[in-house]
């Protein structure tokens, strides 16, 4: 079956007002609206648009017949978001499936509130990730070499006037360990010094703030790379005084272009800074922050789940299935990210002023197997989704803004004039990996 959904984006802070009102095609509210949610994770399942009965979400839906909509029997072990991000979002990890069920079940019998400001975890499952950029999207990644996060705060220590800040960036430099020490305990103990509360790490953050934003009257600093130093003052703008934005320089910062993507297993640290994109991850809300919030900052937990390892390469490239067709494959079995391109020479460009492709790389049809469900959206000009095999065969036709639900069944094929990712279980699921029930 394909069954057209919608749900109604969520208004973070962080959100764009403009972004997700016009990829959708709906009305501004004036408020920021940052993600929107298509799965069927209990905190916000999509609704089945049009449905009978109304509000039919889609966990009813796949209740009601899980061997006809869902997987192996069960609930989606992915959820499909677009976010438009505004704003930086917090400095966050999400924890691997032991420390998930650990965590919720530790909580869960100590009676911690689910909506407790204190609570850690939301549910038992893992939440490893996938983004991909639809517009500039810039993000901080996973560990760098600690050197060069050294090598930037000595940079910074050497800017700031004599005094206070400046004895404190040099503590901080001290604070990332020396070449040959262990860099696992160094990161560590940097963010556990960072995000303490002391008055050292305050007057660090203090003049990192006053250079970041010319607030120093010597020169910026030279050896630092100038899209570091402008990430530090929006950081400064969104968040004046929050001691994330030290533990930000021992993280990538990643510069992605359209159709670039990023992969963060789980346990590893990252903050999204602005952009419009596509994401993918296990169907899970576990987030331990660690600054660029007002929200709960659990230190020792957080220091105790992060995965300090060094983060080799933050990107992750797509693997070309067929003209016209890509697909991003981390080794999770949870999921698995496709991009479809579709080029009718009889229509001309999907939109006016708004090319969808930097490159030429399009096909005038795509076909894509469905063993298992498929959550679509389209994300520019309009695509026509057939499954000819099915007893009677289905058809729709989604524009810009829309999304399908694909049950599981007989290959689709995709034509028309646009663009559209496609979400479903990875290469390696066997149903292990179906989340627990959180209820």
């Amino acid at each position: 079956m394909l069954i057209f959904i919608e749900n109604t984006p969520r208004a973070y802070a962080w959100g764009s007002r403009d972004a997700l009102p016009e990829l959708l095609g709906i009305s501004r509210t004036g408020d920021p609206q940052a993600e929107l949610w298509l799965g069927a994770h209990p905190d916000d399942p999509a609704t089945v648009a049009k449905a009978a009965p109304k509000g039919q979400t889609l966990i009813d839906l796949i209740g009601r017949d899980p061997e006809r909509y869902g997987v192996d029997g069960g609930q989606l072990p992915f959820l499909l978001k677009v976010l438009a991000i505004g704003a930086p979002l917090s400095l966050q990890v999400h924890p691997d499936r032991a420390q998930a069920e650990a965590g919720f079940a530790a909580e869960e019998a100590a009676g911690v509130p689910r909506d407790a400001r204190e609570r850690n975890y939301g549910d038992p499952n893992h939440k490893p990730e996938l983004l991909v950029a639809l517009s500039e999207t810039t993000a901080l990644s996973g560990f760098r070499p600690l050197g060069e996060a050294r090598r930037d705060l000595a940079a910074l220590a050497a800017a700031a006037p004599e005094g206070a800040g400046r004895s404190a960036l040099e503590r901080a430099v001290s604070c990332c360990g020396e070449d040959g020490e262990d860099p696992e305990r160094s990161r560590r103990e940097f963010m556990a010094w960072a995000l303490g509360g002391g008055d050292e790490a305050r007057r660090a953050l203090a003049a990192i703030e006053r250079i970041a934003t010319g607030g120093s009257a010597d020169p910026l600093p030279a050896d630092v790379d100038p899209h570091r130093l402008d990430a530090l003052r929006e950081l400064a703008a969104a968040h004046p005084g929050d001691p994330g934005i030290l533990v930000s320089l021992l993280l990538h910062l990643v510069r992605l272009e359209p159709g670039e993507a990023i992969y963060l297993c789980a346990r590893q640290l990252h903050a999204y800074m602005s952009g419009i994109a596509v994401e993918v991850m296990a169907a899970s809300d576990n987030v331990l922050r660690a600054g660029l919030t007002e929200k709960h900052v659990d230190v020792p937990e957080l220091t105790r789940i992060v995965d300090p390892a060094e983060l080799a390469e933050p990107r992750i490239a797509a693997r070309a299935l067929a003209p016209g067709l890509v697909a991003w494959e981390p080794e999770v079995p949870d999921f698995r990210l496709m991009r479809a391109r579709l080029r009718d020479p009889g229509e001309g460009e999907p939109e006016q002023g708004r090319p969808f492709v930097r490159d030429d790389e399009r096909a005038d049809r795509v076909t894509v197997d469905a063993p298992y469900p498929i959550v679509l959206i389209v994300t520019s000009g309009r695509v026509r989704v057939e499954r000819r095999d099915a007893e009677l065969e289905e058809v729709a036709s989604v524009r810009r803004g829309q999304s399908l639900y694909v049950s599981a069944g007989g290959a689709i094929e995709l034509s028309g004039c646009g663009e559209a990712f496609l979400a479903t279980v990875g290469e390696g699921w066997t149903g292990v990996s179906q989340p627990s029930s959180a209820t």
